[in-house]
């Protein structure tokens, strides 16, 4: 039976690299896990003002896609040596009100996507810390960098490099075992 996992993609941009790269990732964890994307664009930012009983549609979708998974998958890239500021407040939105937390004890793995040889480090290692915050196990091994991600693309976004595909379904499996591991 697969596992329903709520796939996070840190980049707003359509066609980005991380997209693309969730897509493979996606496609090479059938059937063990069942990837389901959760968007977080059109998120207000967070502001305890608005977290009543009606807050606004979107975070209350949000909240709800995620807490109907398992656990969670982030593919994303760097921003200024950390995540981007959507992610974040997608982050801060599922975990309140205080209490109440979507994320709570979701085992949760980590690819960062970059076209430079950095290969989004910061970006990966900036997420783990408020992960450790919302009680998500995170995944230590294998460690998923993805540097130099144009070149491991067509220009459709389809994955072309055999070595690339094999660590991320490598990731996949391992993830697959996280989960059933630290399962609450």
């Amino acid at each position: 039976m697969s596992v329903r996992v709520a796939l996070i993609v840190g980049s707003l941009r359509e066609g980005s690299y991380s997209r693309h790269i969730a897509q493979a990732i996606k496609e090479l964890a059938q059937p063990a896990l069942d990837l389901v994307p959760v968007e977080f664009g059109d998120l207000p930012l967070y502001n305890p003002d608005l977290d009543t009983d009606a807050p606004p549609p979107a975070w209350a979708r949000f909240r709800e896609e995620v807490a109907t998974t398992e656990a969670v998958l982030f593919v994303t890239p760097e921003y200024n040596r950390s995540i981007p500021g959507g992610l974040k407040n997608a982050l801060d939105v599922g975990s309140r009100p205080y209490g109440h937390s979507v994320w709570q004890a979701k085992p949760a793995a980590i690819v960062s996507v970059s076209p430079g040889a950095v290969s989004g480090f910061g970006a990966n290692h900036h997420l783990r810390q408020p992960l450790v915050f919302l009680n998500m196990p995170t995944l230590q091994q294998p460690e998923a960098y993805i540097g130099n991600v144009a070149a491991l693309l067509d220009e459709h976004g389809k994955l072309t490099n055999p070595g690339t595909r094999d660590f991320l379904k490598s990731f996949a499996d391992a993830f697959a075992a996280w989960i059933e591991k630290t399962k609450a």
